[in-house]
């Protein structure tokens, strides 16, 4: 959100998951995951919750190094715990720097509370107009995206944000499936995600199932649907797509619109045009789904 108000060039430092634009990848990383690199999505599963269980943090923060850059502003999120250094050890942190930098934190549940976090955080960072603008073109491409499938049947939608437990997507997610022309069958606007009992996804009988685990890219989460095929063949779903979570689904930024983009496309591609540069990719049907 800060590159795409143009104040690239005035952020000093990231987390080791901020990847976009590339440029935001060279800057200096502030915290690193206590989750060990290399797990299955089932043992990140186990990590995370022994973690947690134990009230452990599974991030930390590198404060040495925040307090040598003396930054003005920090930007932080609370929206999920498994996704970001402990807001509270954040303000603590900025409690004790020489600079006292304000602290905002980005927390929506919903996609009208991303878009409401451009002119927040475009008015901390003293840019007020370029994020109107910005929130402006944001809206606009979503109203695009309505009227595209405007009268399309909608098809029935399974959106999974992790596969070993399953998650069904949440936050937003139903809401970005609405706009695309879809019916979320499971997922509920506004509420995190939850994990779901395998029987209750196979009634659910989705025609469409996108697989987006969290954080993960296109090739990632279509390597993890191959992996659970027998699973994912017992939903019943006509298509089955895996896309890039990490840049389009999971974060709550610019880039939910393009996501919202390619949903369109996947459900209704007689009506919206593939997004440039938004990665995605087709499952080959399970065995025995060929018609």
């Amino acid at each position: 959100m800060l590159f795409a108000l143009g104040l690239g060039d005035q952020v000093v430092a990231v987390t080791h998951e901020c990847d976009y634009p590339p440029e935001a990848a060279g800057k200096p990383h502030l915290t690193r995951s206590l989750v060990p690199a290399g797990l299955s999505a089932c043992e990140i599963d186990v990590a995370v919750r022994s973690l947690t269980s134990e009230g452990r943090h599974l991030y930390e923060l590198d404060e040495p190094a925040l307090a040598e850059l003396e930054v003005d502003l920090i930007v932080t999120q609370a929206v999920c715990e498994v996704c970001a250094v402990s807001y509270d050890d954040v303000v603590a942190v900025a409690e004790r720097l020489p600079s006292r930098p304000r602290v905002v934190s980005l927390d929506p549940s919903n996609l009208a509370e991303v878009l409401a976090d451009v002119p927040r955080l475009g008015e901390a960072a003293g840019v007020a107009d370029r994020a109107a603008r910005l929130r402006a073109d944001l809206g606009r491409r979503l109203e695009t995206v309505r009227r595209a499938v405007e009268g399309a049947a909608r098809p029935t939608v399974l959106a999974l944000e992790w596969l070993d437990p399953p998650f069904i997507g949440g936050h937003w997610v139903p809401e970005m499936i609405e706009i695309a022309g879809g019916e979320d069958v499971l997922g509920v606007a506004g509420r995190k995600s939850r994990t779901a009992e395998r029987d209750e996804i196979a009634t659910a009988k989705p025609e469409v199932v996108v697989a987006m685990p969290c954080g993960w890219n296109a090739r990632r989460a279509r390597s993890e649907v191959e992996g659970h095929a027998r699973e994912v063949a017992a939903v019943g779903a006509d298509r089955i797509w895996a896309v890039d979570a990490a840049a389009s689904f999971s974060r709550p930024g610019p880039r939910l619109v393009e996501g919202t983009e390619l949903l369109a496309h996947l459900l209704h591609p007689d009506r919206v045009d593939a997004p440039a540069g938004v990665p995605f990719e087709r499952v080959a049907e399970p065995a025995g789904q060929r018609s």
